[in-house]
Protein backbone atom coordinates (compact mmCIF):
# COMPACT_ATOMS: atom_id res chain seq x y z
CA UNK A 1 0.00 0.00 0.00
CA UNK A 2 2.63 2.35 0.66
CA UNK A 3 4.37 1.72 -2.49
CA UNK A 4 0.76 2.58 -4.15
CA UNK A 5 0.60 5.64 -2.39
CA UNK A 6 4.09 6.75 -3.46
CA UNK A 7 3.00 6.39 -6.85
CA UNK A 8 -0.03 7.67 -7.01
CA UNK A 9 1.33 11.20 -5.44
CA UNK A 10 4.68 13.25 -7.90
CA UNK A 11 17.55 31.94 -10.12
CA UNK A 12 15.44 34.52 -9.35
CA UNK A 13 17.36 36.17 -12.02
CA UNK A 14 16.50 40.88 -12.80
CA UNK A 15 13.07 40.66 -14.30
CA UNK A 16 13.94 43.32 -16.32
CA UNK A 17 15.96 40.85 -17.88
CA UNK A 18 13.76 38.26 -18.12
CA UNK A 19 11.39 40.91 -19.71
CA UNK A 20 13.09 40.77 -22.89
CA UNK A 21 12.48 37.58 -24.09
CA UNK A 22 8.77 37.30 -22.77
CA UNK A 23 6.36 36.13 -25.32
CA UNK A 24 3.24 37.53 -24.61
CA UNK A 25 1.35 36.82 -27.60
CA UNK A 26 1.95 32.90 -27.48
CA UNK A 27 0.41 32.25 -23.68
CA UNK A 28 -0.56 28.80 -24.65
CA UNK A 29 2.44 27.90 -26.52
CA UNK A 30 3.58 24.79 -28.09
CA UNK A 31 7.53 23.76 -28.95
CA UNK A 32 7.66 20.91 -30.76
CA UNK A 33 10.61 18.73 -31.69
CA UNK A 34 13.34 17.23 -29.67
CA UNK A 35 15.18 18.15 -27.81
CA UNK A 36 13.05 20.73 -25.33
CA UNK A 37 13.30 21.67 -22.01
CA UNK A 38 10.67 24.21 -19.98
CA UNK A 39 10.54 25.23 -16.21
CA UNK A 40 8.36 27.19 -13.68
CA UNK A 41 9.03 30.88 -13.66
CA UNK A 42 11.12 33.47 -15.09
CA UNK A 43 13.81 31.48 -13.11
CA UNK A 44 13.39 28.98 -15.87
CA UNK A 45 14.94 30.96 -18.33
CA UNK A 46 18.29 30.86 -17.08
CA UNK A 47 17.97 27.02 -16.05
CA UNK A 48 16.78 26.58 -19.16
CA UNK A 49 20.57 27.43 -20.56
CA UNK A 50 21.84 25.18 -17.78
CA UNK A 51 19.98 22.22 -18.95
CA UNK A 52 20.47 22.92 -22.52
CA UNK A 53 23.81 22.36 -22.50
CA UNK A 54 23.55 18.90 -22.03
CA UNK A 55 20.54 18.74 -24.27
CA UNK A 56 22.41 20.40 -27.56
CA UNK A 57 25.06 17.90 -27.21
CA UNK A 58 22.30 14.60 -27.19
CA UNK A 59 22.92 14.22 -23.44
CA UNK A 60 20.46 12.69 -21.18
CA UNK A 61 17.08 14.32 -19.97
CA UNK A 62 17.97 13.31 -16.65
CA UNK A 63 21.59 14.68 -16.32
CA UNK A 64 19.95 18.40 -18.20
CA UNK A 65 17.21 18.29 -15.26
CA UNK A 66 19.61 18.06 -12.92
CA UNK A 67 22.06 20.52 -14.00
CA UNK A 68 19.24 23.21 -14.70
CA UNK A 69 17.81 23.64 -11.06
CA UNK A 70 21.24 23.61 -10.10
CA UNK A 71 21.48 26.90 -11.45
CA UNK A 72 18.74 28.09 -9.25
CA UNK A 73 19.51 26.57 -6.42
CA UNK A 74 22.81 27.81 -6.42
CA UNK A 75 21.67 31.79 -6.81
CA UNK A 76 20.69 34.26 -4.26
CA UNK A 77 16.86 34.40 -4.13
CA UNK A 78 13.14 33.67 -1.69
CA UNK A 79 12.68 30.64 -2.57
CA UNK A 80 14.98 28.23 -3.60
CA UNK A 81 18.23 27.54 -1.94
CA UNK A 82 20.12 27.51 0.96
CA UNK A 83 19.75 31.75 0.39
CA UNK A 84 16.38 31.61 0.29
CA UNK A 85 13.69 32.47 3.15
CA UNK A 86 13.52 30.47 6.29
CA UNK A 87 10.73 28.76 8.40
CA UNK A 88 9.03 30.76 11.17
CA UNK A 89 12.00 29.63 13.76
CA UNK A 90 14.53 30.88 11.20
CA UNK A 91 15.68 27.38 9.76
CA UNK A 92 16.17 26.80 5.71
CA UNK A 93 14.71 23.71 5.26
CA UNK A 94 15.56 22.36 1.43
CA UNK A 95 12.84 19.53 -0.93
CA UNK A 96 13.90 18.05 -3.96
CA UNK A 97 12.33 15.43 -6.26
CA UNK A 98 13.54 14.22 -9.17
CA UNK A 99 12.41 10.93 -11.85
CA UNK A 100 13.71 9.75 -15.04
CA UNK A 101 12.02 7.89 -17.75
CA UNK A 102 12.09 4.48 -16.17
CA UNK A 103 10.62 5.25 -13.01
CA UNK A 104 13.04 5.29 -10.97
CA UNK A 105 12.91 8.84 -8.57
CA UNK A 106 14.70 10.02 -5.50
CA UNK A 107 13.89 12.54 -2.92
CA UNK A 108 14.86 14.30 -0.01
CA UNK A 109 12.16 17.04 2.12
CA UNK A 110 13.34 19.00 5.26
CA UNK A 111 17.63 18.96 4.16
CA UNK A 112 19.21 21.81 6.22
CA UNK A 113 22.87 23.09 5.15
CA UNK A 114 23.16 21.01 1.71
CA UNK A 115 23.89 23.58 -1.46
CA UNK A 116 22.79 21.36 -4.00
CA UNK A 117 19.48 19.04 -2.65
CA UNK A 118 18.36 17.99 -6.80
CA UNK A 119 21.55 16.18 -5.75
CA UNK A 120 21.23 14.57 -3.19
CA UNK A 121 17.42 13.47 -4.43
CA UNK A 122 19.48 11.62 -7.71
CA UNK A 123 21.76 10.03 -4.64
CA UNK A 124 18.75 8.75 -3.24
CA UNK A 125 17.25 7.51 -6.38
CA UNK A 126 20.72 5.84 -7.29
CA UNK A 127 22.37 4.67 -4.66
CA UNK A 128 19.78 3.69 -2.31
CA UNK A 129 16.76 0.85 -1.99
CA UNK A 130 14.64 4.09 -0.89
CA UNK A 131 12.68 7.17 -2.84
CA UNK A 132 12.65 9.87 0.00
CA UNK A 133 14.74 10.45 3.25
CA UNK A 134 14.19 13.49 5.34
CA UNK A 135 15.54 16.09 8.11
CA UNK A 136 18.50 14.25 9.62
CA UNK A 137 18.72 11.35 8.05
CA UNK A 138 18.71 13.20 4.51
CA UNK A 139 21.70 15.09 6.00
CA UNK A 140 23.39 12.91 7.24
CA UNK A 141 23.29 10.77 3.69
CA UNK A 142 24.33 13.96 1.72
CA UNK A 143 27.55 14.07 4.00
CA UNK A 144 28.47 10.43 3.41
CA UNK A 145 28.12 10.96 0.04
CA UNK A 146 30.76 14.01 -0.19
CA UNK A 147 27.94 17.05 -0.07
CA UNK A 148 29.65 19.37 2.59
CA UNK A 149 27.74 21.29 5.28
CA UNK A 150 27.31 24.71 4.42
CA UNK A 151 26.98 27.70 7.24
CA UNK A 152 23.74 27.82 8.90
CA UNK A 153 23.51 31.56 8.11
CA UNK A 154 20.42 33.55 6.21
CA UNK A 155 21.44 35.45 3.28
CA UNK A 156 21.14 39.11 3.96
CA UNK A 157 17.73 39.46 1.81
CA UNK A 158 16.29 36.14 4.18
CA UNK A 159 17.58 38.14 6.98
CA UNK A 160 15.56 41.09 6.64
CA UNK A 161 12.75 39.42 5.68
CA UNK A 162 12.29 37.23 8.28
CA UNK A 163 13.27 40.30 10.66
CA UNK A 164 10.30 42.19 9.10
CA UNK A 165 7.85 38.50 9.23
CA UNK A 166 8.59 38.33 13.20
CA UNK A 167 7.63 42.18 13.69
CA UNK A 168 4.34 41.80 11.57
CA UNK A 169 3.53 38.33 13.02
CA UNK A 170 4.16 38.81 16.45
CA UNK A 171 5.89 35.31 16.88
CA UNK A 172 8.72 34.18 18.99
CA UNK A 173 10.46 30.80 18.63
CA UNK A 174 9.60 28.86 22.12
CA UNK A 175 12.17 27.71 23.99
CA UNK A 176 11.23 23.90 25.17
CA UNK A 177 8.27 23.85 23.26
CA UNK A 178 7.57 19.93 23.80
CA UNK A 179 7.30 20.75 27.81
CA UNK A 180 3.62 22.56 27.23
CA UNK A 181 0.54 21.50 25.00
CA UNK A 182 -0.36 24.61 23.90
CA UNK A 183 2.80 26.36 23.24
CA UNK A 184 4.18 27.74 20.24
CA UNK A 185 0.59 28.33 18.57
CA UNK A 186 1.05 31.06 16.16
CA UNK A 187 -2.19 33.49 16.84
CA UNK A 188 -4.44 33.80 14.18
CA UNK A 189 -6.42 36.99 13.51
CA UNK A 190 -9.86 37.28 11.71
CA UNK A 191 -8.41 39.04 8.66
CA UNK A 192 -5.01 38.70 8.36
CA UNK A 193 -4.94 37.08 5.46
CA UNK A 194 -3.89 33.44 6.34
CA UNK A 195 -5.31 30.29 6.93
CA UNK A 196 -6.16 28.92 10.53
CA UNK A 197 -6.66 24.81 11.20
CA UNK A 198 -8.62 25.04 14.65
CA UNK A 199 -8.98 22.05 16.22
CA UNK A 200 -11.67 21.42 19.20
CA UNK A 201 -8.95 20.68 21.81
CA UNK A 202 -5.91 22.84 20.69
CA UNK A 203 -4.31 25.68 19.58
CA UNK A 204 -4.52 27.52 16.24
CA UNK A 205 -1.81 27.56 14.10
CA UNK A 206 -1.58 30.18 11.35
CA UNK A 207 -0.41 28.96 8.12
CA UNK A 208 2.33 30.93 6.31
CA UNK A 209 1.41 33.92 4.78
CA UNK A 210 -0.21 33.61 1.41
CA UNK A 211 1.64 36.33 -0.44
CA UNK A 212 5.31 37.89 0.62
CA UNK A 213 6.32 41.53 1.47
CA UNK A 214 6.24 42.13 -2.60
CA UNK A 215 3.08 40.80 -3.20
CA UNK A 216 4.69 37.46 -4.95
CA UNK A 217 2.89 34.21 -4.07
CA UNK A 218 4.85 32.64 -0.87
CA UNK A 219 5.93 29.18 -2.68
CA UNK A 220 7.67 29.96 -5.96
CA UNK A 221 9.25 26.62 -6.77
CA UNK A 222 11.42 25.83 -9.51
CA UNK A 223 10.34 22.56 -11.54
CA UNK A 224 11.96 21.49 -14.86
CA UNK A 225 10.74 18.80 -17.18
CA UNK A 226 12.85 18.33 -20.53
CA UNK A 227 12.33 15.85 -23.46
CA UNK A 228 16.43 14.49 -24.90
CA UNK A 229 17.03 13.70 -28.53
CA UNK A 230 15.84 9.82 -28.06
CA UNK A 231 12.93 10.90 -27.22
CA UNK A 232 12.79 9.94 -23.34
CA UNK A 233 11.72 12.45 -20.71
CA UNK A 234 12.71 13.29 -17.02
CA UNK A 235 11.86 15.80 -13.92
CA UNK A 236 13.27 17.86 -11.19
CA UNK A 237 11.59 20.23 -8.79
CA UNK A 238 13.14 21.98 -6.00
CA UNK A 239 12.74 24.52 -3.08
CA UNK A 240 12.64 26.16 0.18
CA UNK A 241 9.11 26.04 1.10
CA UNK A 242 6.65 28.53 2.25
CA UNK A 243 8.37 31.54 3.46
CA UNK A 244 7.89 31.09 7.54
CA UNK A 245 6.51 27.77 7.34
CA UNK A 246 5.82 26.08 10.73
CA UNK A 247 8.47 24.01 11.69
CA UNK A 248 8.83 20.67 9.91
CA UNK A 249 5.89 21.74 7.28
CA UNK A 250 6.49 19.45 3.86
CA UNK A 251 5.33 20.48 0.71
CA UNK A 252 4.54 18.88 -2.60
CA UNK A 253 8.09 19.55 -4.52
CA UNK A 254 9.51 16.32 -2.76
CA UNK A 255 6.09 14.18 -3.16
CA UNK A 256 6.20 12.15 -6.21
CA UNK A 257 3.13 11.89 -7.69
CA UNK A 258 2.28 15.56 -6.65
CA UNK A 259 5.03 17.86 -7.34
CA UNK A 260 6.46 15.82 -10.38
CA UNK A 261 5.74 12.94 -11.93
CA UNK A 262 6.79 11.28 -15.37
CA UNK A 263 5.62 8.54 -17.65
CA UNK A 264 7.67 7.60 -20.45
CA UNK A 265 4.78 6.95 -22.32
CA UNK A 266 2.29 9.89 -22.01
CA UNK A 267 4.40 12.62 -20.72
CA UNK A 268 5.73 14.53 -17.97
CA UNK A 269 4.19 17.44 -15.23
CA UNK A 270 5.51 19.51 -12.94
CA UNK A 271 3.71 21.70 -9.98
CA UNK A 272 3.83 25.26 -8.55
CA UNK A 273 2.06 26.74 -6.15
CA UNK A 274 0.60 25.77 -2.60
CA UNK A 275 1.82 22.25 -1.89
CA UNK A 276 -1.33 21.31 0.23
CA UNK A 277 -3.54 21.45 -2.74
CA UNK A 278 -1.32 19.77 -4.96
CA UNK A 279 -0.76 17.00 -2.66
CA UNK A 280 -4.21 16.98 -2.40
CA UNK A 281 -5.38 15.62 -5.73
CA UNK A 282 -1.83 14.03 -7.02
CA UNK A 283 -1.87 16.82 -9.07
CA UNK A 284 1.05 16.44 -11.23
CA UNK A 285 0.30 12.44 -11.68
CA UNK A 286 -3.26 13.48 -12.28
CA UNK A 287 -2.22 15.54 -14.96
CA UNK A 288 -0.40 12.98 -16.54
CA UNK A 289 -3.72 11.19 -16.55
CA UNK A 290 -5.74 13.56 -18.32
CA UNK A 291 -2.60 13.58 -21.32
CA UNK A 292 -3.30 9.44 -21.09
CA UNK A 293 -6.94 10.51 -21.76
CA UNK A 294 -5.92 12.56 -24.93
CA UNK A 295 -5.74 16.09 -24.03
CA UNK A 296 -3.52 18.19 -24.54
CA UNK A 297 -0.91 19.46 -22.34
CA UNK A 298 -2.37 22.81 -21.48
CA UNK A 299 -5.43 21.17 -21.10
CA UNK A 300 -4.54 18.42 -18.98
CA UNK A 301 -2.96 21.17 -16.70
CA UNK A 302 -6.43 23.30 -16.84
CA UNK A 303 -8.29 20.29 -15.41
CA UNK A 304 -6.05 19.85 -12.50
CA UNK A 305 -6.09 23.53 -11.72
CA UNK A 306 -10.08 23.41 -12.30
CA UNK A 307 -10.51 20.29 -9.84
CA UNK A 308 -8.50 22.69 -7.53
CA UNK A 309 -10.79 25.43 -7.81
CA UNK A 310 -13.66 22.93 -7.30
CA UNK A 311 -12.82 21.71 -4.21
CA UNK A 312 -11.49 24.94 -3.12
CA UNK A 313 -14.27 27.18 -3.92
CA UNK A 314 -14.19 30.65 -2.73
CA UNK A 315 -11.01 30.27 -0.65
CA UNK A 316 -9.37 29.25 -4.89
CA UNK A 317 -9.19 33.27 -4.76
CA UNK A 318 -6.62 33.13 -2.01
CA UNK A 319 -3.88 30.67 -3.39
CA UNK A 320 -2.02 30.45 -6.42
CA UNK A 321 -1.15 27.04 -8.14
CA UNK A 322 0.08 26.60 -11.49
CA UNK A 323 1.18 22.80 -13.36
CA UNK A 324 3.66 22.69 -16.58
CA UNK A 325 3.21 19.20 -18.85
CA UNK A 326 5.26 17.44 -21.97
CA UNK A 327 3.86 15.16 -23.77
CA UNK A 328 5.42 11.89 -25.82
CA UNK A 329 4.66 13.99 -28.93
CA UNK A 330 7.24 17.14 -27.23
CA UNK A 331 3.93 19.67 -27.36
CA UNK A 332 4.18 21.73 -24.05
CA UNK A 333 1.70 23.61 -21.95
CA UNK A 334 0.94 25.47 -18.95
CA UNK A 335 -2.03 26.79 -16.84
CA UNK A 336 -2.54 28.35 -13.05
CA UNK A 337 -5.05 28.94 -10.90
CA UNK A 338 -4.57 32.82 -10.67
CA UNK A 339 -3.25 35.02 -13.88
CA UNK A 340 1.10 35.99 -12.99
CA UNK A 341 2.44 32.69 -13.22
CA UNK A 342 4.77 32.18 -16.15
CA UNK A 343 7.10 29.36 -17.26
CA UNK A 344 10.25 29.18 -19.86
CA UNK A 345 10.65 27.03 -22.56
CA UNK A 346 14.09 26.21 -24.80
CA UNK A 347 14.15 24.18 -27.89
CA UNK A 348 16.46 24.47 -30.89
CA UNK A 349 14.42 27.10 -32.44
CA UNK A 350 12.63 29.09 -29.90
CA UNK A 351 13.71 30.39 -26.46
CA UNK A 352 10.73 32.22 -24.72
CA UNK A 353 8.88 33.02 -21.33
CA UNK A 354 5.45 32.30 -21.59
CA UNK A 355 2.70 34.10 -19.53
CA UNK A 356 0.08 31.02 -18.57
CA UNK A 357 -3.83 30.96 -19.18
CA UNK A 358 -5.66 30.88 -15.57
CA UNK A 359 -8.90 30.10 -14.21
CA UNK A 360 -9.34 33.31 -12.92
CA UNK A 361 -8.31 35.33 -16.12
Amino acid sequence: MQSSLLGSLGIFMNRKAVAAVVDHTSAGGNVTGQPVVLSTWDTGVAANKGAWEILVKNGHALDAVEAGVRVTEASINCCVGLGANPDRDGHVTLDASIMDHQWNCGAVAALERIKHPISVARRVMEKTPHVLLVGVGAQQFAVAEGFPLQPEVLSEDAKKAYQEWLKKSEYKPVINIENTKSSGAVPHAAGDGVAAADGSDGPVYAAAPARLADGGWNHDTIGMIAMDAAGNLSGSCTTSGMAFKMRGRVGDSPIVGAGLFVDNEVGAVTATGQGEDVIRICGSHSVVEYMRQGLSPEQACKAAVEKIARIKKEKAKDIQVGFIAINKKGETGGYALQPGFSYAIKSGTEERLIPAKSYFS
